[in-house]
């Protein structure tokens, strides 16, 4: 069914849920714990996810629910909410405020509705199939790419990343610095540099190994703003996509982006290998 007005608000209302839980805890004890993954979890991630699902389960008990933290809740409407309470964790544990809240409603595995927020600095973004993107409130757009040498290429980590990923990552960079180490990429940001690059200060994302939680969001907020979304081999995201994930602001440069991530136009398969699981932390 298409995306309504009642779910574009209550998605609102549900970044407004978690960023009322998770402003108290920016730069205060935060009780951050190491899950079985090792990355860092803390209370302003479980509170927020938690207020969310009271939300969903008062208002949509018959859809389904994917979180971060709490797992999935199975539902009976082909829908999901997707929900990351805090997608940067270890940003928000030092302080820094580039992490955000990822709210995404998927229907039969395509994400429809999208927010990225960062709710300390009140910056939001919402993206809904077939609409334009909305940066607190108003229109924003991708900018204009001509040429992949000398566009800003950002990542979270290429730590993060399978170790059969990083050289294509790398000689996605070198094709787009010109071998120049100055300009060379932007680090850290997580959710964060998927809206920059929807509001045109960014041009590539690239990363790997993420989640459903991790991406979906993204995909109506970058689409909604004139960029491409899709996987390493130009493949569109889905539930079901291996978490291998691009972002480019000019579509036209979309053959660029993946003829240096593989080395030769058509030689590239990422659709069942490499990523080793890790979320944004």
């Amino acid at each position: 069914m298409p995306v309504t007005r009642a779910d574009i608000d209550l998605a609102l209302r549900l970044a407004d849920a978690a960023g009322a839980v998770i402003r108290p805890y920016f730069r205060q004890p935060h009780g951050v714990e190491l899950k079985a993954d090792k990355s860092p979890v803390t209370l302003a991630d479980r509170e927020a996810e938690a207020a969310m699902r009271r939300l969903l389960d008062a208002e949509r008990s018959g859809d389904g629910v994917i979180g971060e933290e709490y797992g999935v809740k199975d539902g009976v409407t082909g829908r999901q909410w997707v929900l990351d309470p805090i997608d940067g964790t270890r940003s928000f544990t030092v302080g820094r405020a580039i992490f955000g809240t990822l709210i995404a409603l998927v229907e039969d595995g395509w994400p429809v509705l999208g927010i990225i927020d960062q709710p300390v600095q009140r910056e939001r973004w919402l993206g809904v199939a077939g609409r334009p993107t909305l940066f607190n409130g108003a229109p924003t757009r991708t900018r204009t790419c001509a040429a992949l040498e000398g566009a800003v290429v950002a990542t979270t980590s290429p730590h993060l990343f399978g170790d059969g990923d990083v050289p294509h990552y790398l000689a996605l960079v070198a094709a787009a610095s010109g071998g120049h180490a100055r300009q060379g990429p932007v680090y850290g940001g997580d959710c964060y540099n998927y809206g920059l690059l929807a509001s045109g200060y960014l041009d590539v994302v690239a990363e790997s190994g993420l989640q459903l939680y991790d991406y979906a969001a993204l995909v109506p907020v970058v689409e909604g703003a004139g960029g491409r979304m899709c996987d390493w081999n130009g493949d569109p995201l889905t539930a079901t996509s291996t978490g291998h994930v691009l972002a480019i602001g000019d579509p036209a440069r979309t053959d660029d982006v993946l003829e240096a991530l593989h080395g030769v136009a058509g030689e590239h398969d990422h659709g069942h290998d490499h990523g080793n699981g890790h979320d944004h932390a």
